[in-house]
């Protein structure tokens, strides 16, 4: 893109700007020589000739060919321009200006064509886009600006003259704008990237081009109020809003104005910094500001809150900064700060305009609104500007000052003030089509709304020229119909009508010889003819109007559709007319006999063209277009003289019909285009061919080869690529639209299509001819076609031609006009080539509709959609312009006495042909109707003749009547008559099923909705001697609130403190230690599995010196862990010993809580209140206690329910007894005489309010006796017209339920008294039936009476007290309970109050609730996200920590290396050196491919680290020296053990090295962790404390909102202690309602503070004397410490010779190695020793086997030898006993005695167990007793022995 300042490099030839096209500049018949070069810079001047600037103001018009003729000549040469630094910022020259003829969008003609670029000129605009958005601006006093489709057309109103502009892109013009000085104005164009460009008036010169603002199009442009800045703002799809420094062609900002349409863009007249948008759904508010990043347009959108969302048309900022918009309901909406402060009405709630508000204006302290019903309205400023809300509804009712309705149906779009002094006009844009002047001074002598223009308003739906002179007629959707005389560019006529016109005809000279007649078709399916004559001719008559220059008269009218009436067509000879409609119908009508109709027929679509074949075609044929693809063609229908009254249809029968169906082509055709193109550069390819090989052997002749080389041919193949696929056939599943149509000869027609088959005229042939309509499975294709270039996007609309049919004009749907040149008598388009082609309607919506050539073919006249109509000069050499002027027809005679027919105005009054049905229709029900009469008088005269006859059945004697059965001819009939009656009952019950059920459920939902949720109904409780009532509550089930507890979404934070009290320091270490649990599980396992088997002595000896090894390591280390643990106590000691300035933070909190809130009872009310935690509510809280309220007062209420109806209970008992008293005293009555009789008491009522439950019980006797009162209900209301019905229908009801109540009732209470006064009486009538004779009484007798009497009188006395006690006391339990429920109305009373504050509350708490959760959350994040950081902090402290003691320790590891080393190399080793050299010699050693990459980041942090040792710089020293060892050889007379021991502690140094290097990397990572988390810290505190500063705004916020609502608080007199001078004043605003318990704690308050202050004095004082008291020990103690450390130091001088390190001496621990040793030398010898044992075991167990088996032996041996003595002995006894045989049975038997003895022993031994046992049982009894086996005998006697 050339920028403004850029310099032509082409010598100073052409200096000037040039954004058109370079070709068409070439079709210019304007010399380059003559255009000046206008870019000057420095000062210097240029302009362009006076003759630019339109002198001549005496012609008619201007047009953009006047530009394109008049060449531009400058005044001075050229200048040279002198070239400056590139770094220099270039600035336009004031007097710069661009070339017009450059910016402008020129005509396009085809390459090859011989057509001039002015072959259509521009002669007039008579439409205008009148609902474009402020499409009206005052240049001057007399001149207008408005666009019209690519054009602006500056008007002069005064003169109706116009001058045109044309586009510069050629794709229309989006919005424009006048400069505040009226000196220049703005175009914002449309297309690509457009340009608004910036004219100079009055001169029109191209001033500035701003480049870049949007992609598609501009919405709207203004300027500031200095005019110096431009604000414009794009369309779909990018809403971007631009400044501009205009000037300077710069953009000053850019940003995105919204997501949705942006209609408007203005600046605030008083502050160029602040700017509104307001469009689709929004309004926005922006302003300039600057920001760290520059300046910056920021924009706050309106929030419409409880107002409902609008599209905001019209708006106007006030001076103060607040604005005033409209709405769609007409009301105004004052904004202030993003929000709606207030919304405006009128009076009674009615709003401010009906309608859309399209514009608010400013003016002389005025507001002045414009809106959609016509009306204008003046309005106080002041009333607006300080209007506030006065209630919850958000309206303020205000009355205009002045109010303006301009017209019927006027939509008042925009208005702009016209600049005359000393009147008040305006001018008004109206978006039905006309520009009005208003006056708006309202006074005297106030002129009335004056209509300067009108025009169509809406597309244009057709076009139509006279084919006699310079005429036009159009129509439109607005419903009416216009002619023009394009000759004299004036406006003759309109004429209105109900519904908008579609289709127009002008008809020709062989219907109207005088061309007066015209024919228009409309939506509602209605054909008018209107005849168009000259008033001029008539006879004038006295009180006449004024004579117009023409006027038009409805002629005919008739309606054949029943949709909108799309075609209009006459045959050629004018003999008949045809009409086409949406409704796929084609009528005829015969114009001789007055447009009598012919009949119509069906066609397969709706139909969009009709047009009849031209003079030369041998037949008249009509080709039908329908939109669906199907294209007609019928022969002229033969008119008939046929009885209108014959007709039964209008329908033609067997008509004649061609059709052709259009099947897609489009494919085909690129197909084969495709292949001739293939085909034409094979060709080309071989023609080359033969060219090379004929120029390859004339070199080869010339220098004497034979052959051609082998690399040609070659390359020759290689030419020959392989060829792409052919384009595939495509057939659109949805067929393309015809759009227009035309015939080339006979049978055969061009057609234009749309959508996919866009870009080609197709040439179709019609097939024959059919009598059947069966279209649809036919499918055609054209044979011809003709190529239309940069159509496929953008078809041919219509076609028309001239009158020689060599211009063939088409209408484009983008707006343009192409016109191609044809060849005389070319029907079949051969020489459809060259065109010429002009954007002129709007691109987007200025689609051609109607085209025409006058009868002249001097002008072409258009419509488009966009509302507008050009006329063109058609370009011809052999024309001469000259001034003309229409001629007007002639009026008709007698025209003036012709009445005019009855106009169809009623939009669903039947067609032609539905009327007709219709009349036939009423015929045939006519006849009907008389047959049906005839048969009811038939079946009348049967009737009575039938009736006569039981007349004289009845009068013959009885035995000759016949039977009511014997009249019957057939029983069968009865049967079905009696079931065709069931049968109807059946079908009615049917048909009311639905009824019934719906009944039904509305029953339901009544009961659901007013009975379901209600607890107890209104019982009213009466008292029997008095008028005092008690009534229960009409108590409703609990509310939702108390059944409901939602948890609130936004709970209190808990403050750091609460936190680090409830979680501890050791957060982290309890989640770490969790693992330990494993390794103890596991090790108790191990321990499990340890003492399953029994350990033994090697095993214990082993464990017992790895125990004893263990504790000396643990110990040293227990040393080592407690002198680092006293180090680390000392250093947290240190660390938190407070500094001299030290303050305890909770001391400061504490300090400035006592500050802020110290003696301060803050309101709620006050500015600076803030809101504790504790106390702060939300929507969740406020449920909960308004649960809470109405559960506490449902169950009060319930309570007193139950109490009233246990009350009513006992007034039914109490009833029942008296009842049964009554009764009892009746009978007592019965026995006494009527002189003593006392007065029976009167049984109490039950009232139906006391017994509501039984109002829906019912009985079929209450069902009649309702449906007789309702009969009777609805006879009085019949007779009496005036009658209520409401209290009627009430009062009836009422009257039933007590009816009904007291007799239930009285069904109820008297039952029982009933069945014993029968039993009582049945009782006294007995005697009576068993006395006989009446006797006088004795002296007994009577004396037995006289004490029944006293009895009886005793027990009627007894009754009436009884009685007369139960009333009393019934109505003093009444007394009391209502007592009670009035003081609990009262509480009620408070607790609805209560309630509907603790809604009010809820409700502007939930509204709060959403924004409030939304911020908590976000401190929640917050804070979670900062403890987080926290804890990480301290977790890479603490790693930082370990880390650095381990790098201690690993310093520590290479210092006791080097010492032992030294210790082992001894004194004076004269290879001390060497060897200390070769430990401490630097080697590179090989690294694993995982560091390789790190190590010179390694060797860095070596040598950055502050915390290297001596004894690594002693060997950098070493290694600068320049003496070379060698360290592989051990040196002569050097200890070679010492040498490997250098050796091997070198590795070791340079591990411990490595790993120093890997921590001390970790480690400054950490850092640089530490670091980075610490400054996220600082930026997460820093949006925490904002977080919580914006969290505390909105609760005070939200406390302010509920402190604006209002509180009933009841007070008594003598509570109001605000009173002046003794009384209480009627002003209590400013008072302060204060509870006595409040008062009472801040008095206590009072007092406990000042005890606090005094104990806090005594603390203070205290703690100031132990001060003094620590300072003085801590001299103590630091004199102490010195002594010891001296003590100290002596006795190790004194033990050890010096001073020693003694914590070292502690942490000395074991040789592990020697230990290990020893424990590997005692398992070995363990192992021995059991071996050894192992074989002793053996051996003695063979031993004892050989002893066992020689013992046995021996045994043996002992028994042979005593088996052979006792034989002996028996042997011998047995031979004594034979001698003394007699002597054995003397004396007693020895096995008796031994006997004796065993059971002796038996008896000892189960004592002694029984014994033992007892003690067992015992000892078990006893907790931990120990179990043995009892002794035996036979224990006791083997260890007996054992006893020493």
């Amino acid at each position: 893109m050339k920028e403004p300042d850029d310099q032509d490099t082409d010598g100073g030839r052409s200096g000037s700007r040039s954004d058109g096209k370079q070709a068409h500049r070439s079709t210019l018949n304007v010399s380059e020589d003559n255009i000046t070069d206008d870019l000057y810079t420095d000062g210097e001047e240029s302009y362009l000739d006076d003759d630019m600037d339109l002198e001549d103001e005496d012609e008619s018009s201007h047009s953009s060919q006047e530009f394109f003729q008049a060449p531009v000549v400058s005044q001075e040469p050229p200048v040279e321009v002198k070239e400056e630094p590139e770094e220099e910022v270039k600035k336009l020259s004031p007097t710069f200006y661009y070339n017009y003829l450059e910016l402008i969008n020129v005509p396009h003609v085809s390459s090859e064509a011989n057509i001039p670029l002015y072959f259509l000129t521009l002669n007039h605009s008579y439409g205008y886009d009148c609902r474009k958005r402020a499409n009206l601006q005052l240049l001057d006093s007399n001149t207008v600006l408005y666009t019209a489709g690519n054009q602006m057309v500056l008007l002069d109103f005064r003169n109706k003259t116009q001058i045109y502009l044309q586009s510069s892109s050629g794709q229309g013009i989006g919005a424009i704008a006048v400069n505040p000085n009226k000196t220049y104005f703005a175009v914002a164009e449309k297309g690509s990237f457009p340009k608004i460009i910036i004219y100079e008036y009055p001169s029109l010169k191209p001033y500035r081009i701003l480049r870049d603002g949007t992609e598609k199009a501009y919405a709207y442009v203004d300027f500031n109020n200095e005019g110096d800045l431009l604000a414009s703002v794009g369309c779909h799809p990018d809403y971007t809003i631009t400044i501009w420094d205009w000037k300077e062609e710069q953009p000053i900002l850019r940003t995105k104005a919204f997501s949705q349409d942006v209609f408007k863009v203005t600046f605030n007249p008083d502050n160029d910094e602040q700017l509104t948008t307001s469009g689709s759904g929004h309004i926005k508010f922006w302003e300039m500001a600057f920001t760290f990043t520059g300046l910056k347009l920021q924009g706050s959108l309106g929030r419409f809150g409880k107002t409902s969302t609008s599209d905001i048309e019209g708006y106007a900022e006030l001076p103060d900064g607040k604005v005033l918009s409209g709405s769609d309901w007409g009301n105004l909406l004052l904004w202030e700060g993003s929000l709606i402060k207030v919304e405006l009405c009128r009076t009674g709630m009615k709003s401010c305009h009906t309608g859309t508000i399209n514009q608010i204006m400013l003016d002389e302290g005025e507001v002045i609104t414009a809106g959609s019903d016509g009306s204008v309205r003046i309005w106080d400023f002041e009333t607006i500007d300080t209007a506030d809300v006065i209630d919850e509804s958000g309206l303020l009712e205000i009355e205009p000052i002045n109010e303006l309705h301009v017209d019927k149906s006027v939509n008042l779009f925009s208005m702009i003030k016209m600049n005359e002094v000393g009147n008040n006009f305006w001018l008004a844009q109206d978006a039905n089509g006309a520009i009005w002047k208003l006056d708006l001074s309202f006074s005297n002598i106030t002129q009335d709304p004056e209509c300067l223009f009108s025009f169509h308003s809406g597309p244009i739906a057709a076009l139509a020229v006279s084919p006699l002179t310079y005429l036009m007629a159009t129509t439109a959707l607005d419903c009416s119909v216009r002619v023009y005389d394009f000759a004299s560019k004036s406006p003759l006529v309109q004429m209105k009508f109900k519904q908008g016109g579609t289709s127009l005809i002008w008809a020709p000279r062989s219907v109207s010889i005088s061309a007066s007649q015209i024919v228009v078709g409309f939506q509602d399916g209605v054909v008018r003819v209107l005849e168009l004559f000259d008033p001029k001719g008539l006879t004038v008559f006295a009180g006449r109007k004024k004579i117009l220059d023409a006027e038009l008269h409805l002629k005919y009218v008739f309606k054949p559709h029943t949709e909108e009436v799309t075609a209009l067509a006459y045959e050629r000879d004018g003999e008949i007319l045809a009409t086409g409609s949406m409704d796929k119908t084609v009528f005829f009508f015969d114009v001789e006999k007055e447009y009598k109709p012919i009949g119509f027929f069906n066609t397969p679509g709706p139909i969009c063209q009709l047009m009849w074949s031209p003079a030369n075609h041998p037949e008249s044929s009509l080709l039908i277009i329908c939109e669906n693809g199907y294209i007609l063609e019928c022969l002229c229908p033969t008119i008939k003289d046929v009885d209108d009254q014959n007709v039964i249809t209008f329908a033609i029968p067997d008509m004649l019909l061609r059709c052709f169906h259009f099947t897609s082509v489009k494919s085909k055709i690129l197909r084969f285009m495709e292949v001739q193109r293939r085909e034409n550069q094979k060709m080309l390819k071989e023609k080359e061919r033969e060219e090379r090989r004929r120029k390859l052997a004339e070199e080869r002749e010339a220098f004497g080869e034979e052959e051609i080389p082998e690399e040609e041919e070659a390359s020759e193949e290689e030419e020959e690529e392989e060829e792409e696929p052919l384009p595939e056939i495509f057939i659109p599943p949805t067929p393309s639209p015809v759009l227009c149509g035309f015939y080339s000869a006979p049978g055969k027609f061009w057609v234009s299509m749309g959508n996919y088959d866009a870009g080609f005229l197709y040439h179709c042939q019609f097939p024959s001819y059919l009598r059947s309509h069966d279209f649809q499975k036919q499918e055609n294709e054209p044979f011809d076609f003709r190529v239309l270039h940069d159509t496929e996007d953008n078809p041919i609309r219509t076609i028309t031609f001239s009158n020689n049919h060599t211009m063939m004009f088409c209408g484009m749907r983008n707006g343009a006009i192409r016109v191609y040149v044809l060849s005389e008598n070319d029907p079949f388009l051969f020489s459809l080539k060259d065109y010429w082609h002009f954007n002129v309607h709007d691109n987007n919506y200025g689609s051609v509709t109607s085209m025409a050539s006058s009868f002249d073919d001097q002008y072409l006249l258009t419509a488009g959609e966009d509302g507008n109509i050009f006329a063109f000069d058609i370009f011809s050499e052999f024309i001469v312009y000259k001034e003309a002027k229409a001629k007007v027809p002639s009026p008709r005679f007698g025209i003036e006495s012709e009445a005019a027919p009855e106009d169809i105005e009623d939009p669903k009054a039947y067609s032609i042909e539905n009327a007709r049905k219709k009349r036939e229709h009423d015929k045939l029900m006519k006849k009907v109707e008389q047959i049906k009469a005839h048969k009811r008088e038939q079946i009348k005269i049967l009737r009575n003749e039938f009736w006569k006859l039981l007349a004289l059945n009845k009068e013959l004697p009885a035995h000759m009547q016949f039977q009511r059965t014997d009249f019957n001819i057939d029983a069968k009939i009865h049967a079905e008559i009696h079931k065709k009656t069931s049968f109807k009952m059946e079908q009615v019950e049917k048909e009311l099923a639905w009824e019934k059920q719906k009944y039904e459920l509305g029953l339901k939902k009544l009961q659901d909705r007013f009975r379901e949720p209600l607890e107890s109904d209104t019982i009213v409780v009466y008292a029997i001697q008095s008028d005092h009532q008690v009534a229960s509550y009409r108590l409703v089930k609990p509310s939702k609130y108390s059944k409901l507890k939602r948890p609130s979404q936004s709970e209190r934070r808990p403050s750091k403190m609460e936190r680090f009290e409830k979680e501890g320091p050791g957060r982290k270490e309890s989640q770490r230690d969790t693992g330990g649990s494993v390794i103890l599980q596991e090790e108790s396992v191990l321990e499990k599995e340890k003492k399953v088997r029994p350990r033994t002595l090697s095993e214990i000896m082993v464990e017992n010196q790895i125990e004893k090894t263990k504790k000396l390591v643990q110990q040293a280390e227990r040393a080592q862990l407690k002198i680092l643990q006293r180090k680390r106590e000392w250093e947290e000691l240190y660390k938190s010993k407070p500094d001299d300035d030290y303050e305890d933070p909770k001391d400061v909190q504490a300090i400035k809580e006592a500050q802020t809130f110290m003696g301060d009872f803050n309101l709620k009310t006050a500015p600076d209140y803030k809101i504790p935690e504790h106390m702060r509510i939300n929507a969740a809280k406020k449920e909960e206690e308004l649960g809470f309220l109405d559960t506490m007062v449902h169950g009060k209420k319930r309570y007193m329910n139950k109490c009233i109806l246990s009350l009513r209970d006992l007034k039914l008992a109490v009833i029942e007894e008296i009842q049964c008293l009554v009764q009892e005293l009746k009978n007592i009555q019965a026995s006494i005489p009527v002189s003593k009789h006392m007065p029976i008491p009167q049984v109490p009522q039950i009232y139906p309010e006391e017994v509501p439950e039984r109002r829906f019980q019912y009985d079929e006797e209450t069902l009649l006796r309702f449906k007789r009162k309702q009969k009777k209900r609805q006879d009085e209301k019949s007779s009496s017209s005036k009658q209520s019905g409401s209290g009627g229908s009430t009062g009836g009801g009422l009257g039933f339920l007590g009816k009904l109540s007291s007799g239930k009732e009285g069904d109820v209470t008297t039952r029982d008294s009933l069945s014993r006064s029968s039993k009582a009486s049945a009782f006294l009538e007995i005697p009576k039936q068993t006395e006989f004779e009446k006797a006088e009484p004795g002296d007994v007798e009577l004396e037995i009476m006289k004490r029944d009497e006293v009895k009886h009188l005793y027990m009627q006395q007894f009754l009436c007290n009884r009685i007369k006690e139960l009333t009393v006391t019934f109505d003093a339990e009444l007394h009391l309970l209502r007592h009670r429920k009035l003081k609990l109305d009262t509480k009620m009373k408070l607790s609805d109050l209560h309630h509907v504050t603790l809604f009010q509350e809820m409700l502007l708490l939930k509204n709060f609730e959403k924004q409030e959760n939304i911020l908590q959350e976000r401190v929640n994040s917050l804070d979670k996200e900062e403890q987080d950081m926290q804890w990480k902090i301290n977790e890479t402290l603490k790693e930082m920590e370990e880390k650095k003691n381990e790098i201690t320790k690993l310093q520590d590891q290479e210092k006791a290396l080097y010492t032992g080393f030294q210790a082992a190399l001894g004194e004076n080793n004269k290879f001390a050196n060497f060897l200390m050299k070769v430990l401490k010699k630097k080697i590179k050693r090989a690294k694993k491919k995982e560091v390789e990459g790190d190590a010179d980041e390694d060797e860095e942090s070596e040598e950055s680290s502050e915390e290297e040792s001596s004894l690594e710089s002693d060997e950098d020293e070493s290694g600068s020296e320049d003496d070379v060892f060698d360290d592989s050889i051990c040196p002569t007379n050097c200890d070679v053990s010492l040498f490997e021991l250098a050796l091997q502690l070198r590795e070791k140094r340079l591990d411990i090295e490595e790993a120093l290097v890997e921590e001390k990397k970790i480690v400054d990572n950490l850092k640089k962790e530490y670091d980075t988390i610490s400054k996220k810290v600082k930026v997460v505190a820093t949006n925490l404390n904002a977080a919580e500063e914006a969290l505390e705004a909105y609760q005070r916020e939200k406390q302010q909102r509920l402190n604006e609502l209002l509180v009933v608080i009841p007070l008594k007199l003598h509570q109001i202690e605000y009173v002046v001078f003794g009384e209480v004043p009627e002003d209590l605003s400013g008072t302060l309602v204060f509870s006595n318990h409040s008062l009472d704690r801040l008095q206590e308050r009072i007092v406990q503070l000042q005890e606090e202050n005094a104990k806090q004095q005594k603390l203070n004082k205290e703690c100031r004397e132990r001060r003094k008291l620590l300072i003085r020990e801590k001299r103590e103690m630091a004199k102490t410490i010195n002594k010891m450390e001296e003590t100290v130091r002596e006795l190790m001088i004194s033990k050890f010779g010096r001073v020693i390190d003694l914590e070292a001496l502690q942490t000395l621990s074991v040789n592990t190695t020697l230990e290990e040793l020893k424990i590997k030398k005692l398992r070995k010898e363990l192992s021995n020793a059991k071996e050894l044992r192992m074989w002793e075991e053996k051996i003695a167990q063979v031993r004892w086997d050989l002893m066992m088996k020689t013992k046995e032996h021996t045994k043996k041996l002992h028994q042979m030898n005593d088996l052979c003595l006792e034989k002996k002995k028996l042997d011998s006894r047995l031979n004594t006993l034979q001698n003394q045989q007699g002597n054995a049975f003397q004396g007693p038997r020895k096995a008796d005695i031994v006997a004796k003895q065993k059971v002796t022993e038996l008896v000892q031994t189960q004592s002694e167990k029984i014994t033992a046992l007892k003690e067992e049982i015992a000892l078990l009894r006893k907790k931990g007793g120990l179990i043995l086996p009892p002794i035996t005998a036979m224990q006791e006697n083997e260890m007996k022995p054992m006893d020493p």
